[in-house]
């Protein structure tokens, strides 16, 4: 209880910082939009405010919006992993907060977009067609009226110029004095084509540095017969209305009496009038104004529009949040108690989490957490017990694993309900995936199933009347020689036993002693070919010698033709004497093979040193040798091992002969040694192009008196066999193929090297 109690605690504290950590969060984000929201109005209220500071405030207007995003992006992202990970509650949390984020967004949103409807038409209707038309239609206006004067006055002064075209220069004041008022102008002056003030009259005769013409003026004024202009309107302010003129250049005609006459310009200036200035320069201004304002009015749309979306974002930030804060205050005693509920149904009885709070809920939470630690206790009482008997039932597995014997539980019918590996190794059939299938209808094992169950049958029959505990029996199971179907290459011989089980099931027990027999059988032939060895061998010689001397009588008192009779019948029983004195050292060999004395022993050397006797007697087949140079000593008797390579040599001789003869081929033997480094043993093969041997051969070839030859004894191979087990060494024996087709036999024995311990 104690451990509930810190759990829910140090869960509480958990809770409490994430709360005091997201209301922060919120505060910080509320005020800073707060304030950003005050100065966007007063911003749009003050156009040189808004004008100044619309970067910084729509810059900072993004930065809050993108938080404000990101932080509604993470708590949906928190519920929706919430949801995937299947946390119990996460579904009802989700409901809350899309309540709430629903509650919040849609009103929000349906403001949004009315608002964004009303400042985008609003704004639009500041800047309408009729009242941009209305500003250049004051525009034109203006600017004809002022066209119209300067075309009058310009019109005027050409028409008085010619009064100036042959006039001094003394005389020259005098006129334009009179036309001052003549024209009503403020300003007049003649000037040279260099650019020379010749008179003047009126303002510019007080002015040091009068405004001359620039040379355009001067070239269009001599081309279009006058110019005019208006200076002054452009600068204008309500101060300088007053310094707005109209001024006309019209240029004089020569009377051509000088050798270089020197081009003479009249220059008229005419103040405008005060009113049409100053309605012209307003015009212009408000024209301005109007057009600055029309290109702004895109940013202005976009801060009303920025202002409003930063809005909406508040709005749903804050019902999501609301959403998660209120959702796991008011859900969050129920979704402790159900999610412990869930937990102790799947099995989970790890302590609870207890709520501490005074009301009934938490008192039913913390009810619930003792009520599972209760149960985790009995639980753990019971997984003991249970892992008790588990190790018990492992144990028992482990030694059925590991025995040699073959242990099977049958049903009541002979199903097959259990096996150990044991069973599967000795009857070579995989009896796992044949589990509820009869014996008896196992391939390969029909014989040996009915024979077990006609056993049972007879056991429980005689259990009834002297009660007996169990039943064995030995049974020969098939071989390479039985039909094709069954799974064993060679005659299997296995002893069984069987009992009765509770519950009417049956046991089997059985062992492979195909071995022992063999021995047996081995030492029985060992004992006959000393027998026959003994009882056979001691006639022999007196039968050979009274041949002889018979011939020895006879030789000369005999017809040719009865000699020639004695001569042949002798000389058949020397022979057959010789075969059976052969025949009779074979047996006394085999039966009388003394015990090898495993000695250091260079495999390659000796191969070579009884290759070189069949050199010597010039081998009917030519031999190959392929020796691993790195082959290491072995173990093994030098004497036995020359028998053995012999022996070999010596069947594959006649087997590749026999080919050889049958073919006409030119077959070879390989006599071949490997260094198997990785399992520290040597290899000594011998391999023949011969016949091969057939399948019934192969399966019993080590046995006594088992040959494919016409004349052999059988006993060769039984031979190497029992050198072979004297050294502990496996012989292998079987046939070459190349594509499909036996191209020759080979026989392998591997010897255990110096300060080997592989055996």
């Amino acid at each position: 209880m104690t451990e509930v109690s810190r759990t829910a605690a140090d869960v509480g504290h958990t809770s409490r910082a994430v709360r005091r950590a997201v209301a922060i969060g919120a505060a910080s984000m509320v005020v800073i939009g707060a304030v950003l929201l005050y100065m966007l109005m007063q911003a749009t209220n003050n156009r040189d405010l808004y004008e100044e500071n619309y970067a910084v405030l729509f810059s900072i207007n993004v930065a809050v919006a993108s938080v404000l995003l990101l932080a509604i992006f993470w708590v949906s992202y928190r519920l929706v992993m919430r949801l995937r990970q299947g946390r119990f509650g996460s579904r009802l949390l989700v409901k809350l907060a899309a309540i709430f984020a629903l509650v919040g967004f849609a009103p929000g949103l349906l403001i949004y977009v009315v608002s964004y409807q009303f400042v985008s038409r609003s704004i639009e209707t500041w800047f309408d067609v009729k009242v941009e038309g209305a500003l250049e239609a004051g525009l034109s206006l203006g600017r004809v009226t002022l066209d119209t004067l300067s075309s009058e006055f310009s019109a005027k002064v050409r028409a008085v110029a010619p009064q100036l075209n042959d006039v001094s220069e003394t005389t020259a004041g005098l006129q334009l004095e009179k036309m001052v008022d003549q024209l009503g102008a403020s300003d007049i002056a003649i000037w040279s084509g260099n650019g020379k003030q010749i008179a003047t009259a009126g303002e510019s005769r007080i002015q040091l540095n009068p405004d001359r013409p620039s040379a355009a003026q001067f070239r269009a004024a001599r081309s279009e017969r006058s110019v005019s202009w208006i200076d002054g309107l452009e600068d204008a302010t309500p101060e300088t209305l007053g310094s707005s003129r109209v001024r006309v250049l019209v240029p004089l005609a020569l009377s051509g009496l000088g050798l270089n006459p020197e081009p003479r310009f009249l220059l008229v200036s005419k103040a405008l009038p005060r009113n049409l200035v100053a309605n012209a320069v307003a015009v212009s201004i408000a024209n301005r104004e109007y057009q600055e304002r029309a290109l702004a009015r895109e940013g202005l749309k976009r801060m009303y529009i920025g202002t409003l979306t930063l809005s909406l974002f508040l709005s749903v930030f804050g019902a999501v949040l609301l959403a998660v804060v209120l959702g796991n205050q008011l859900a969050r005693p129920l979704l402790v108690l159900a999610e412990g509920v869930s937990q102790v149904a799947a099995g989970d009885l790890t302590p609870k989490l207890a709520m501490q709070g005074n009301d009934e809920l938490g008192g039913l939470t913390r009810a619930f957490a003792t009520m599972t630690a209760q149960l985790a206790d009995a639980r753990g009482a019971v997984e003991h017990s249970m892992a008790q008997v588990d190790a018990a039932r492992a144990n028992l597995q482990t030694i059925l694993d590991n025995l040699t014997a073959g242990v099977i539980v049958l049903g009541p019918n002979g199903e097959l309900l259990s096996s150990n590996p044991g069973a599967t190794r000795i009857l070579k059939v995989p009896l796992a995936a044949h589990h509820g299938t009869l014996l008896a209808r196992i391939p390969g094992l029909e014989s040996f199933g009915e024979s077990v169950q006609n056993q049972f049958a007879d056991f429980l029959l005689a259990k009834q009347e002297h009660e007996p505990d169990h039943w064995q029996q030995t049974f020969e199971l098939a071989g390479a020689n039985t039909p094709t179907h069954s799974p064993f290459d060679r005659a299997l011989t296995i002893v069984t036993r069987g009992a009765e089980l509770p519950g009417n099931s049956r046991l089997l027990v059985f062992d492979d002693i195909s071995e022992i027999v063999s021995a047996q059988r081995a030492q029985a032939w060992g004992e006959v070919a000393r027998r026959l060895a003994h009882e056979i061998k001691n006639p022999l010689t007196p039968i050979q010698l009274s041949a002889e001397r018979l011939e020895i009588k006879l030789s000369g008192k005999l017809e040719p033709s009865e000699q020639q009779v004695l001569n042949k019948s002798v000389k058949t029983i020397v022979d057959q004497v010789e075969a059976m004195k052969r025949l009779v050292n074979e047996f006394r060999d085999y039966a009388r093979l003394p015990a090898a004395e495993l000695k250091p022993v260079e495999l390659n050397g000796l191969v070579q040193d009884v290759l070189q006797l069949y050199d010597a007697d010039a081998p009917r087949v030519q031999v190959l040798l392929e020796l691993d140079a790195q082959c290491p000593p072995i173990r093994g008797d030098a004497q036995q091992l020359r028998q053995v390579i012999h022996n070999l040599l010596q069947n594959a001789q006649d087997a590749t002969e026999a080919r050889n003869q049958e073919r006409g081929e030119d077959g070879h033997i390989v006599v071949r040694t490997v260094w198997q480094e990785a399992k520290g043993r040597v290899r000594l093969s011998v391999l023949d192009q011969g016949a091969g041997f057939d399948d019934a051969i192969l399966k019993r070839a080590f046995e006594p008196y088992v040959t494919t030859k016409a004349k052999g004894t059988g006993l060769g191979l039984a031979v190497v066999k029992k050198i072979a087990d004297e050294h502990g060494t496996r012989v292998d024996i079987g046939n070459r193929m190349s594509d499909g087709k036996t191209v020759g036999a080979q026989v392998s024995l591997s010897f255990a090297v110096v300060n080997s311990t592989q055996s």
